[in-house]
Formats: structure tokens, C-alpha cells, sequence
């Protein structure tokens, strides 16, 4: 269960920063594509800290460069639990250009280890469609299993490249729907407006949450734990406005578990926009 915790958590976590949460972008999805196209030069570096029922059990750490023309993400999850006797970590990198109206990845690697195994996903794009597909170690066959067609593998971008047409552009980003694929998963996050919320020093600010629905496609079993995750409406990102960097920075993402709130929330996000300075925000 623990593990089963640990992986829900970083895909939220990587796929709206960066899990947590853990994508494809169909190019009729016009508030995303318009947001991507265009990209004004900005390197973003941020740290999250990772807490399960109140209780601090990791962090994560992202860092982005993009130009008008090409893009690099990475991301750095470590989660310590059982005063240590339990121990993951993910890293996450993925590139690409940026081309028309929506960006286009090239490769995907993400790589794990914890106390009691590790693995591997490689994903390589041909333009809009995944190409190749490597898992490491391969998955057990599960006769109930949703199986994962070509279908459902065009017009997908990896669960980094999502962040990038999540927080890039100005006005809402509730209204906007992200179908990803992992390298095991596909499925979809359908983000709709939920309130307004004071942030920041003072809490003079205020930032926008939205609420997150999970729907599942294939490459996953009707299990209860994925019922739960599809059924649930507490799901949530709270975006912060950066409008000097056209950026919707991730403040902090809630997904519920059967344990309690797992919560990722932003310490510190710096970024550095061509032509306008640098800009710091701390929690």
C-alpha cells in the first residue's frame, strides 16, 4: 500500500508541476495549444515539499528552460517514510521543440529506486505519436487489465512536456483538459474552475484553484484504488499568476488517499524571464 501511495502521489505531483501530478494534448484543445505556442524565453527552478496527513514524508524539485523554439523539464522526487526504513526516488527528463501551436517531445526517460526495487520508462515521440515504448522491469500480465492501443498513443505528450501547456500563457487554467500517457497509463485530467483563494505574504494575493477530475482510459485494472481515484472530486491544483513571466505557477496540489490529504506544496519557485529580470516566490 505504501508504494501504491507513493506512485499516486509523484504522478500528481509530476504531471501539474511535477509527483505530482503524472499527458496528451489534443491540438483542437485551443486554451493549452495557444498557451504553448509563442513561448517567451523563461528558466523556472522550484522546490515542493511533500506532506501525507500532515506529516512531512518528502520533496520535489523541477527545473525548466524554454526558448520559443525548444524546451528541456526535469524533476527530482525523494519520499522517506517509516523513519527511513521506506525510501523512494524519481527522476524525470524529457525535450522537445516547440512547433506550430503545440509543443512536441522528443524522448521521455523517467527512472525510480526504493528500498525494495527499481525501474525504468523510456518513451521516444515521432512527431505527435509515441514511437517506442521501454519498461523496466516488464509488466506482469493482468488478465483484467484495459489494454493500451496505438490509438490510444497518438497525439499524447509525456506526463513533463503536460506542465508545460499547464503553466505557460495567461488567463484561465481551469479550462483545460490534459490526456497523458506514461508509458503504462493513459488517461485524462479534466481541469475545471472551483474558487478564488488568498496566497502569498499577508495573504494579499489571490490564486486560482482548480478542481481535478482523473479519468482513467487503459492500461490499468478496475481496482478499488483506481474507483476511488476516479470517482473522487477533492483532487486540486491551486495556480499562482506570474503574469511578468506568462506563467501559472503550480502553489499546490491535494490528492486524497485512504490515509489521510497527500499535499504538494511550492517552498520556493525561482524564475529568470528574458528581458525581465528575475522573480522569487516563497511560500
Amino acid at each position: 500500500m505504501k508504494y501504491r501511495i507513493s506512485s499516486r502521489i509523484v504522478r500528481a505531483g509530476v504531471v501539474v508541476l511535477g509527483s505530482a501530478l503524472v499527458i496528451a494534448l489534443p491540438r483542437a484543445s485551443l486554451p493549452a495549444t495557444r498557451a504553448a505556442a509563442g513561448m517567451p524565453p523563461v528558466d523556472v527552478s522550484a522546490l515542493y515539499k511533500i506532506t501525507l496527513n500532515g506529516f512531512e514524508i518528502g520533496s520535489l524539485r523541477f527545473t525548466s528552460s524554454v526558448t520559443p523554439s525548444t524546451y528541456t523539464l526535469d524533476s527530482d522526487v525523494e519520499l522517506s517514510a517509516l523513519l527511513g526504513a521506506f525510501h523512494w526516488r524519481g527522476v524525470s527528463r524529457t525535450a522537445g521543440t516547440i512547433a506550430g501551436a503545440a509543443p512536441r517531445p522528443a524522448g521521455f526517460l523517467f527512472e525510480f529506486e526504493s528500498t525494495t526495487r527499481s525501474g525504468s520508462v523510456r518513451l521516444g515521440f515521432d512527431r505527435d505519436r509515441v514511437a517506442s515504448v521501454s519498461v523496466l522491469p516488464p509488466s506482469v500480465a493482468d488478465d483484467g487489465l484495459i489494454p493500451v492501443t496505438e490509438q490510444h498513443m497518438k497525439g499524447v505528450l509525456d506526463p513533463l512536456t503536460a506542465i508545460l501547456a499547464l503553466t505557460h500563457g495567461d488567463g484561465n487554467p481551469c479550462a483545460r483538459k490534459v490526456s497523458i500517457f506514461d508509458g503504462k497509463q493513459r488517461f485524462d485530467l479534466v481541469l475545471s474552475y472551483n474558487r478564488q483563494t488568498p496566497i502569498g505574504e499577508g495573504q494579499a494575493e489571490m490564486a486560482t484553484v482548480c478542481r481535478v477530475k482523473y479519468v482513467p482510459i487503459a492500461g490499468f485494472s478496475a481496482s478499488e484504488e483506481t474507483r476511488a481515484m476516479a470517482s473522487s472530486t477533492g483532487i486540486e491544483i491551486t495556480f499562482r499568476s506570474v503574469p511578468n513571466a506568462s506563467l501559472m505557477v503550480p502553489h499546490q496540489v491535494v490528492v486524497p488517499t485512504i490515509v489521510g490529504p497527500a499535499e504538494i506544496t511550492a517552498l520556493r519557485v525561482d524564475i529568470k524571464a528574458s528581458g525581465r529580470g528575475e522573480i522569487a516566490l516563497v511560500n
